[in-house]
Order: structure tokens, then C-alpha cells, then sequence
């Protein structure tokens, strides 16, 4: 089975201790955001969990537990946007998380990191211009790094609204145009772009609009086919393959004007607050009045033999 860490907060940049601490003790409990007293127990054990999937915006505080990952497989998306701090307020330097992200991929291997580079939108100050020749520059850094460059475009949702309230949605002629672009300049540098939850209007340009975390990216890091079980995106648009997220919301401090995941600033310094490294729950503890549900786990792989790639399609 796949475990998923960053549909809801940055565990790796935040709260490396903690799962660190989770994957010595072999479990993790998570609360449904929608009533919290139900609980799923997962085991973190490299016989049921065959990849970890990560999405950070700071992978170094991982580093040191980097040996408590080698048994099971691992899928890394980093993302690395030009945005300055009136926007990003709590992500590190730019120019460190480019010497991290080539770290990482010396690490995990090439088919198991990806570049994203969202949300994108466009302002007086964040111009297309200024998207072209800050995607340039990242793309160029790290190229021979890794073959995936995800994009998309800004979303806003009520959250968005509310802590970004001066943010417009980028039209469809912007789209286009940086789109086309964004494709052009990857390609230069041994890149396929896909778009994430964008439709396939970049398609004739060559992006690759299937999803940008299928089952076939997951089964490409770690050489071995899986049987994974159907599921529904958990958005419409969304064709990734997403499931069994361990991270809470209103948890991530990176407090990123354009974060869906988070409330306002005050919440999520709240909730911080009550995280313990030695709990087996992000956020808190055990609390009177919850049921404990232990999710049914096994292995998908199939067979004990790596595959060649060109033998079977995209999923």
C-alpha cells in the first residue's frame, strides 16, 4: 500500500522528529479531519507499506532519519516557486532548498523526485515575465536532478480568499502562454511537465496531463509493478492516485498566502502548539470517546521481480 504525507501539511519540514519517531515505533494514528474522534491506525512497516510519498517545501530536517526510510520505497515531490517572503513568509532560502533538493536526488534516485512549481499566478510583481526566467533558473539548477516539473495553476478557495485576498485567477490566455513556455524551457533541461489538476489544455504543447502522481510514477520509483486497488481522485480534475494522508490541517507553518490547507495564522500557531514528537498523533494524543480503527494493510507488488517500464501503459 502507498502512505501519503503531504495532501495536509509539511511533515518532513516541521515535524521530521515526530515521524521519525513514528517509523521506530511502527505505527501512526490519524484523526479524520471530519469527526475527529474516529481514528485510523496504520502500521509503518516496510512488509505492508510499499511507498512513502512526500511533498515539501524543505526536505534537509528529514535528512538525518534519511537511514530509517531504506526499506521501504519513496516518492519525493519538492517545491521550489520564486515567490518572496511577502508571499512565502516561512519557507527557507531559495538558493539552500536547490543545494537540498540536489541532496535528495543524490539520495533517492532520479525516478523517485519531483520538482513542482506551484501555484503559479500573476501579479505587478510576479509577472509572466518574471515566471519565465525564474523557471528558467530553477530548471537549469536542477537539471540531471530530476525528469518531472509539476505546475498549476493558483485555485481559490475560500481559504485562499481569505488569506490571499488580493489574488485573481490567471485566465486562460495566461495559462496558455506560460504554459506553452514553461513546457519549452523543461524540455531544455530533460523535464516533462504535467500539469496538476488542469485539464489537458497544455497537452498540444506536450505536457503530460494524465495526473501527476499515478500509480505508474510510484511504480517507476520503486521497479516493481503494483495492484493497487481503484480509487476516485479526491477531486474531480485530480487523476493522482492519493490516499491514507497522515498529516492534520492547520498544521503547516510555512503559512503560504496560497495554502488550501491552512486557516488563518493564528489557528495553525495554535494547533502547533499541542504537537508532541512522542505522540503517535500529529497534533495532541488519545482523547476520551475515540475508536481506534485498525486499517487493513498488504503489500501490492506484484512479484518479487523488477519490470522493464516500456512493457506496460500509463495507469
Amino acid at each position: 500500500m502507498i502512505i501519503n504525507t503531504g495532501q495536509r501539511t509539511d511533515i518532513p519540514a516541521f515535524y521530521a522528529e515526530w515521524f521519525a519517531n513514528r517509523l521506530k515505533e511502527g505505527f501512526v494514528c490519524v484523526r479524520n479531519p471530519y469527526n475527529p474522534n474516529q481514528v485510523s491506525r496504520y502500521r509503518l512497516d516496510p512488509s505492508v507499506v510499499d511507498v512513502i510519498g512526500f511533498c515539501t517545501k524543505n526536505p534537509a530536517p528529514m535528512f538525518p532519519h534519511m537511514d530509517l526510510l531504506k526499506d521501504y520505497g519513496q516518492y519525493w515531490f519538492v517545491t521550489i516557486t520564486p515567490y518572496g517572503r511577502d508571499i512565502e513568509p516561512n519557507v527557507p532560502d531559495k538558493h539552500l532548498l536547490l543545494d537540498d533538493f540536489r541532496r535528495l536526488s543524490d539520495m533517492v534516485g532520479l525516478n523517485s523526485i519531483g520538482w513542482r512549481y506551484d501555484p503559479i499566478f500573476v501579479s505587478e510583481r510576479y509577472t509572466m515575465d518574471y515566471h519565465l526566467r525564474a523557471f528558467e533558473q530553477i530548471a537549469s539548477a536542477l537539471d540531471g536532478f530530476t525528469e518531472t516539473a509539476v505546475i498549476s495553476f493558483i485555485d481559490l478557495y475560500p481559504k485562499v480568499r481569505r488569506n490571499f485576498p488580493e489574488a485573481r485567477e490567471v485566465t486562460k490566455e495566461q495559462r496558455l502562454a506560460l504554459g506553452k513556455e514553461l513546457i519549452r524551457i523543461a524540455s531544455g533541461h530533460g523535464m516533462t511537465v504535467k500539469p496538476c489538476a488542469e485539464g489537458d489544455e497544455l497537452a498540444p504543447f506536450g505536457a503530460d496531463c494524465g495526473g501527476c502522481m499515478r500509480i505508474s510514477d510510484y511504480e517507476k520509483a520503486i521497479g516493481r509493478r503494483l495492484n493497487a486497488p481503484k480509487r476516485k481522485g479526491t477531486r474531480a480534475e485530480c487523476a493522482c492516485y492519493l490516499a491514507c494522508d497522515i498529516g492534520a490541517y492547520n498544521t503547516c507553518r510555512h503559512l503560504c498566502r496560497y495554502c488550501y490547507a491552512n486557516a488563518e495564522s493564528g489557528k495553525v500557531l495554535a494547533q502547533s502548539r499541542l504537537h508532541d514528537p512522542g505522540s503517535p498523533f500529529l497534533i495532541g494524543n488519545y482523547m476520551d470517546g475515540d475508536k481506534i480503527h485498525d486499517v487493513p494493510q498488504k503489500s501490492w507488488i506484484d512479484g518479487q521481480t523488477s519490470l522493464p517500464f516500456d512493457s506496460f501503459a500509463e495507469k
